[in-house]
């Protein structure tokens, strides 16, 4: 079955895209996003919404977008901007605004999130979406949690977490991975997720990580919690709703389709040259390059052509490791800009 055929309350045909767009770096790689989208996906059938956080006082500054032109672009390139408060977490945890800005979705309607700094290099209706068993972004390192010589492991602290809230911890268990390798416990990378109801994802998404801050099981006291906590609350609520690891082929999202590139520099030190291809030729048009060279990142690295200089430190074929090397050997260059 593909995305365009409607199954049985699991595949639909039209449904929405979403992601957060506030001042700052967010509101530049807003207009990458949505650019990107739009010309890989020009007869898309759903809605592309941008939830924009509002003034209140979880915030120090006003969250919102601070530059009037980039609004207006994002509203003419086809996106719409859409106001939620953030009640709950505001400034001292910004990520949480992916967990709140769920609630300015229309209820019952299915959804993917994306985080903002993502690239859309195919067709999204060449992913067979199973909006019944929700799944996310396997495209991760092992952030969380850190195992202590003399404290619990990794079984120990995942299993607290789902006892806490009553749910099923043998089903999460990869069997094919060895007891205590860290890709045995279901852990994501929240750079995109999809579910059938916003309403619902955003319930128990938020209620899970408020009560791990508020409570959390003595196995992760001395774990950090931030900024992690989404990614710790993300395999509770897939559990919760029926979802799993890999309920849609790999390789479509993270992979031919769109690209969660986190910072520019690390774009241009290991994205696929298609990636690459599609970043400069979305923002070239003068309409666009006009706006976001406000934007460092995209200034030097795209624009003065220093991106260039950071692809050709490195091997796509064989890359470091870890990210954090490969953000060291740019640092040293002084090219990384964010």
């Amino acid at each position: 079955m593909s995305a365009n055929e409607d199954g049985q309350g699991h595949v639909a045909k039209d449904f929405n895209v979403f992601a957060i767009v506030q001042g700052g770096r967010l509101e530049y790689e807003a207009v990458l996003f949505v650019a990107s989208f739009f010309a890989k996906n020009p007869n898309f059938t759903g809605r592309l919404i941008l939830g924009e956080p509002q003034p209140s006082d979880r915030w120090e500054e006003d969250p919102r977008i601070t530059n009037p032109a980039v609004r207006e672009l994002l509203l003419e390139l086809g996106a719409e901007i859409v106001p939620f408060q953030n009640g709950v977490f505001g400034t001292r945890y910004p990520n949480g605004n992916k967990i709140i800005g769920l609630t300015c979705l229309p209820e019952g309607e299915p959804f993917v999130f994306f985080d903002t700094d993502t690239v859309f290099t195919g067709r999204i209706n060449q992913v067979p979406f199973d909006f019944d068993r929700p799944t996310a972004s396997m495209k991760r390192e092992n952030t969380w949690p850190e195992v202590d010589l003399y404290g619990p492991g990794y079984g120990e602290m995942w299993k607290s977490l789902y006892d806490k809230f009553d749910l099923d911890y043998e089903s999460s268990l990869d069997l094919s991975q060895p007891d205590e390798f860290w890709k045995r416990y279901m852990y994501f990378n929240a750079g995109w997720f999809f579910y059938k109801d916003p309403a619902e994802f955003a319930t128990y998404f938020t209620h899970y990580a408020t009560e791990i801050e508020r409570e959390a099981p003595w196995q992760i006291e001395t774990q950090e919690l931030y900024p992690w906590l989404d990614q710790i609350a993300l395999p509770l609520v897939i559990s919760k709703l029926g979802g799993a690891r890999d309920t849609i082929p790999s390789g479509l999202l993270d992979g031919t389709v769109s690209w969660h590139y986190r910072y520019v520099p690390l774009l241009y030190a290991v994205a696929p040259d298609e990636v690459v291809e599609t970043v400069e030729k979305v923002l070239a048009p003068n309409k666009i390059k006009k706006v976001v060279k406000a934007y460092e990142p995209f200034r030097r690295l795209v624009f003065q052509g220093k991106g260039e200089k950071v692809r050709g430190m490195f091997d796509r074929e064989n890359l470091p490791r870890k990210e954090m090397a490969i953000r060291q050997r740019i640092k040293k260059r002084n090219m990384w800009y964010r």
